[in-house]
């Protein structure tokens, strides 16, 4: 019977922790069962790289040295594979399990979630209540907060704002026929009503900006050179979203809304909502950037009456979604 890749990974590991020298290919060999049973040395040489490769990934540090026969001896000393003391508290390990689910649709989230078996294992996470929570590795809540990163801009982006490296990406505003190239100093990313944006000093407009990721066309290149503007202490994303996004803005939008429906918008009406027939009321709202993406959310409950450009980007968006 084949053995668990998981027993054979345990058996090396151990082997490699528990030797006094450095082991060769061949007495790795002979001293795990899994090997033995490989069936021929090609066999064994690929199972035994990926195996080694393995461990490492998962935190092993495994030396390889050259012993006294002359062959490559292999190595895992304690003292390098020992971790200090980790100790978190109740609220610092909810954050981390909270950021940790934040790369679940990225190419991170394998690397998310090994950080937390490394960190359980060394007794770092405290055990949660009865309620459950992110401390525990078996939650019983049914409830999991999720924040979704499905667009291909923001691993680049993340990436850049770590490094502070000058960014060149294609921009289409909502207003736009065509996207426009951009080069931007990227500060921070931020997800706001489910939407990512980055806010970053803009080099062609000499500004901060904020962009919404679900804008950004084609690849995000980025460029080894050096920031133009300071970035600030504090980069109050969720505030300049929200007045690019109508919060604070000065325009107003009049649009129909479908009675007993659409609450938030109604929430936000300026003046007194007017009843009309056929079971519609009209109202007017705050309007700014992104307000479009919004209203389309209220599927055909909601009917732009003005502004003309927000009525086009309105039907624009939801022809898009009839096509997909």
């Amino acid at each position: 019977m084949a053995i668990a890749k998981a027993e054979r990974l345990m058996n090396l590991a151990l082997c490699l922790l528990g030797a006094r020298r450095p082991l060769s290919k061949r007495e790795l060999r002979a001293s795990i069962e899994a090997y033995l049973e490989a069936a021929g040395d090609d066999a064994f040489n690929r199972m035994f790289e990926r195996d080694k490769d393995d461990l490492r990934e998962l935190g092993l540090v495994i030396d390889t040295v050259d012993n006294v026969d002359g062959e490559t001896g292999y190595l895992a000393r304690r003292d390098s594979n020992r971790l200090p003391p980790v100790t978190l508290d109740a609220a610092e390990a909810t954050a981390l399990g909270l950021a940790a689910r934040v790369w679940q649709q990225a190419r991170l989230a394998g690397a998310a979630s090994g950080a937390l078996h490394k960190l359980r294992a060394a007794g770092g996470m405290p055990q949660a209540g009865e309620d459950g929570g992110y401390g525990d590795p078996h939650p019983h809540s049914t409830l999991e907060p999720r924040i979704p990163a499905r667009e291909t801009a923001f691993e680049p982006l993340m990436l850049a704002c770590r490094d502070r490296r000058l960014v060149v990406f294609d921009y289409r505003r909502s207003n736009a026929a065509r996207p426009e190239r951009r080069s931007v100093e990227p500060w921070t990313l931020e997800c706001w009503r489910g939407h990512w944006y980055l806010a970053g000093h803009d080099r062609d407009r000499g500004a901060e900006r904020v962009f919404r990721l679900s804008r950004i066309t084609g690849p995000v290149r980025s460029r080894a050179a050096a920031f133009s503007a300071p970035v600030p202490d504090q980069v109050t994303v969720r505030e300049a979203v929200e007045r690019w996004a109508g919060e604070s803005a000065t325009g107003r939008a009049r649009i129909r809304l479908r009675r007993e429906s659409g609450y938030p918008l109604r929430a936000r009406a300026v003046g007194a909502i007017r009843e009309t027939d056929g079971g519609w009321d009209e109202l007017e709202i705050p309007y700014g950037h992104g307000l479009d993406a919004w209203l389309v959310e209220f599927g055909p409950d909601v009917v732009v009456l003005e502004p003309a450009e927000l009525r086009a980007d309105v039907v624009d968006r939801l022809r898009a979604v009839a096509k997909g």
